[in-house]
């Protein structure tokens, strides 16, 4: 299946790391963020990647050349002005005959790319966004109440909620709902979709998750790779 990993984003929120080295080329361990998606990827037969870059796209190039060292084929978008997370899509408009995997490049995952195909199939689906459910704690007490009158406090509840895990499949037919050269997110581009009444559905996944988007992330990514959570 052909596979876009986003990673044009400037990794603002993990500075100084990322004034030299884009976020996804970050090392975990050994390997780079990246080398870990694309590794989980070929083992889920993944083997036809194209890498949507645009901060230092260079780098992406000279790490991971044409795939072959990973026994994979490697091909790079390069985005002129920032896209966001689905305008990179249409750039590549012409390179989707069936249904086909997004992730962003900053995100580590043990997911099986394989069951999610199957299941956007079998939905018939347009798009198949990837939910994860997390549960945050709230450090504070939650007043319940009726008017003036208090009725009770809920001691630092824990919340449950799905949040967008960074990974989709898409069937082609929905790229024509972005548009040309412009800043737009897959969070645009679904709530146009379900403003078309095209078939939207979630995958909710149950696998190991971890997006890389602050220090303290970065630094649980160090301890989880020890952990071998990604096996």
């Amino acid at each position: 299946m052909k596979t876009v990993i986003l990673a044009g984003g400037l990794g603002t929120r993990l500075k100084p790391l990322t004034q030299v080295i884009p976020k996804p080329l970050l090392p975990v361990g050994e390997r780079s963020i990246l080398e870990i998606t694309v590794e989980r990827l070929k083992s889920c037969t993944c083997r036809d990647i194209i890498m949507a870059t645009n901060y230092k796209s260079h780098l992406f190039e000279s790490y991971f050349g044409d795939g072959s060292r990973w026994g994979i084929k490697i091909s790079y978008s390069k985005e002129t002005m920032p896209l966001g997370t689905a305008g990179p899509l249409k750039l590549l408009k012409n390179e989707f005959k069936e249904p086909f995997l997004v992730i962003n490049g900053d995100i580590l995952t043990n997911l099986d790319f394989r069951k999610l195909k199957e299941y956007h199939m079998d939905n018939s689906a347009d798009l198949t966004l990837v939910a994860k459910e997390l549960k945050t704690p709230l450090h504070y007490g939650v007043v319940k109440s009726r008017g003036k009158s208090v009725l009770g406090l809920e001691e630092k509840p824990v919340i449950e909620s799905e949040i967008n895990a960074g990974i989709y499949f898409l069937s082609p037919s929905v790229i024509k709902f972005i548009p040309e050269n412009k800043l737009y997110n897959m969070t645009d581009l679904i709530r146009r979709l379900i403003k078309e009444r095209r078939k939207v559905v979630k995958y909710v996944l149950k696998d190991y998750w971890l997006d890389i988007g602050q220090i303290e992330d970065y630094r649980k990514a160090q301890t989880d790779i020890k952990k071998d959570y990604l096996k």
